[in-house]
């Protein structure tokens, strides 16, 4: 059968116009000048365009608000990220853990294991007793979640709930809108997956402590400290890189023969052939040397080699945790500074510099020669030195215009931030105000060219109705259904940010769906009220409808188009069962999200007055004039109209 939506695909603008303006402008007082007219745009689409790169989306009247303050001042104000987030900094303190050390989040958020471990030692718990039948498995469960109770443990879902609400929270209700757009970018760029074992209990403060601060000022100092950091060094096993057997010195093996000394003593019973030993060193690790060049600095083209990342890995190794974090214990006394100090070691909070696993021989990076005999200080010019590479500079340009300006920027446009890069030492901001004082910037070929990925589209679609979120991890199952499950992407490279990889027939149902839901109020503790965007008038027709609120819902936009292709949807009796057909869901069945969503209901729902509620309202009572006819507190036509806007392919662009 023939559907009506599968027209839905979004065009290919072309790569976007030099122009032969200068690079960028700036007044006596220091402050810059966008060549938005030269490019042949109104003051108020390049509002538009501004709040469209640098926030996760317009609010109502927001376009008119920057046109007020002027361009320029509001991407000052931006860059300045002075606004006091009092409401929002208020709401988010419900979650303890924000506020929290990593030592203090592996303690009161242990894994599972952990939890295990300590009932067993606590004798509440006996480790055969999950193994006999169903029966005793069930009373398992019980016990442990007993002595959770008792303890005061949480567990990792109520972590990574927590960790996701306020990720949602600040992208909707910041009015550093920059900042939080620069930091899903930057996390991206340096990704961890919290799928990893181990990395979850510390993406809290990766994301807070070496992500957050940095995303405007020095390159250098956000790669140290995300090399330093616990969460990146386990995501890449660099916690685990030793000095291989032959570059050990003497007094390295002799420590190695000690540790496989105490492991026999400790398995005294066991015959030779069922011992297992340990290898004398763990051996080197090269997958943090390969990331930091390939993905955090240089680039795949940037001129390494494979020799250069396992020289690279031997500078490196040493570079681990402090116990106390990684194995969640704490010492009967503090180590002893000075003696730290005099042997090489390093110890900063949960970072450790082992200088007894460090690799101590000459090596050689990039034509570079680092003299045997270094230890800590030789990883910190390796940083310095990667960081400022020219590699990295045009690779750091390329990846920030890919993402604020097109899928395909420019070279003269990556040239002009890569000169600035270099010149400016790293400083981010600087880069920043290069990129967008550039007539590349606001060539129209650039305006619209990016595609919105299932944050950014779930994100702006709440901004763009002004909706009320209590249940902010309601929004997260909808983005995992649309395909990005925030925090989870595994590979290093982080999501792409190519429109070829969010958009096909498959992601758009999904999109459709979503908008359809928000607007018609079936996603559990999101409040809108569409009414109110438009002062409270009801609309005259589901035609009047649509191009009032496609207005209100994508300002500064040619919507005659869009409003042409989408008219013949508002007609359509059974849209959406027939996008429900196109995705493969059977009416009444449960889909993934919804699956999931259940799953995780229990501990991670909010904590709110509201959250026993929201379970019950998760199906709220469809009436009976047809499947559109949701009860929302809203018009039942104009939640329809509203859903189309939202899943059509403009409102994808940004």
């Amino acid at each position: 059968m023939k559907k009506t939506f599968l027209f839905f695909s979004l065009r290919i603008l072309p790569v976007a116009v030099v122009l032969t303006l200068s690079s960028f402008q700036r007044n006596a007082d220091n402050s810059f000048k966008f060549p938005y007219r030269q490019a042949g745009l109104t003051e108020r689409e390049a509002a538009a365009h501004l709040i469209n790169r640098f926030s996760f989306g317009a609010t109502p009247g927001q376009v008119d608000a920057v046109v007020k303050k002027g361009v320029e001042d509001w991407f000052a104000e931006q860059l300045a990220m002075s606004f006091k987030d009092d409401s929002l900094e208020r709401f988010l303190s419900r979650y303890e853990s924000l506020s929290m050390s990593n030592a203090e989040i592996t303690e009161a958020f242990p894994r599972p294991a952990q939890i295990l471990n300590r009932a067993i030692l606590d004798g509440v718990i006996d480790r055969d007793s999950a193994k006999n039948s169903d029966k005793d498995k069930k009373d398992y469960r019980k016990d442990v979640k007993k002595y959770m109770d008792e303890k005061g443990y949480k567990t990792q879902a109520e972590l990574y709930r927590q960790l996701i609400n306020q990720k949602i929270l600040r992208a909707v209700y910041s009015g550093n809108q920059l900042r939080e757009v620069l930091t899903d970018f930057w996390f991206n760029h340096f990704n961890v997956s919290i799928n990893k074992g181990g990395v979850g209990q510390f993406a809290v403060a990766y994301e807070r402590d070496a992500i957050r601060p940095n995303v405007l000022g020095n390159f250098e100092t956000m790669l140290l400290a995300t090399a330093k950091s616990p969460a990146m060094l386990t995501y890449l096993d660099n916690s685990k890189s030793t000095v291989n057997e032959e570059n050990a010195t003497d007094a390295q093996k002799k420590m190695a023969a000690r540790r496989e000394e105490m492991a026999d003593a400790n398995q005294p019973n066991m015959n030779a052939n069922a011992k297992v030993k340990k290898p004398k060193m763990q051996g080197l690790n090269e997958n943090y040397a390969r990331e930091i060049m390939e993905l955090h600095t240089l680039g795949v083209d940037g001129g390494y080699t494979q020799s250069d990342v396992t020289q690279a890995a031997r500078i490196l190794t040493g570079w681990s945790l402090n116990p106390e974090v990684e194995y969640n214990v704490k010492a009967k006394r503090k180590p002893n500074q000075r003696m730290l100090n005099q042997q090489g070691f390093v110890l900063e909070e949960d970072f450790l510099f082992a200088a007894n696993k460090h690799d101590k021989g000459e090596k050689k990076v990039l034509g570079t020669t680092f003299p045997a005999g270094a230890g800590y200080d030789e990883g910190l010019k390796l940083i310095h030195m990667l960081a400022t590479h020219p590699s990295t500079a045009k690779f750091i340009s390329r990846k920030l215009a890919v993402r604020f300006v097109s899928d395909n920027p420019p070279q003269s446009l990556i040239n002009k931030m890569a000169k600035t890069f270099l010149e400016k030492e790293g400083n981010i901001k600087e880069v920043l105000i290069t990129m967008v004082s550039a007539p590349e910037f606001w060539s129209k070929s650039a305006v619209r060219e990016k595609t919105k990925s299932p944050f950014e589209l779930t994100i702006s679609s709440v901004r763009s109705v002004n909706a009320k979120v209590e249940a902010p991890y309601q929004l997260y199952t909808w983005m995992t259904k649309m395909g990005q499950k925030i925090y989870s992407y595994q590979a290093p490279t982080g999501f792409p940010d190519k429109a070829q990889y969010w958009i096909n027939t498959g992601a758009l149902l999904n999109r459709m769906n979503f908008g359809l839901a928000l607007a018609s109020g079936r996603i559990p503790g999101i409040r809108i009220d569409l009414l109110a965007l438009n002062k409270n008038h009801e609309p005259e027709s589901a035609e009047d409808a649509l191009r009032k609120y496609s207005l209100i819902l994508m300002p500064e936009r040619n919507l005659d188009e869009t409003i042409k292709r989408l008219t013949p949807l508002l007609t359509d009796p059974e849209l959406v069962k027939k996008i429900d057909e196109a995705a493969g869901k059977t009416p009444g069945a449960k889909d993934a999200m919804e699956e999931d969503n259940d799953e995780m209901m229990d501990d991670t729902r909010p904590k709110n007055k509201n959250e026993d509620k929201l379970k019950k309202n998760q199906n709220p009572k469809k009436e009976k004039t047809g499947p559109m006819q949701y009860a929302a507190g809203n018009n039942t036509m104009l939640a329809q109209v509203v859903g189309i806007i939202i899943g059509s392919p403009e409102f994808q662009r940004k």
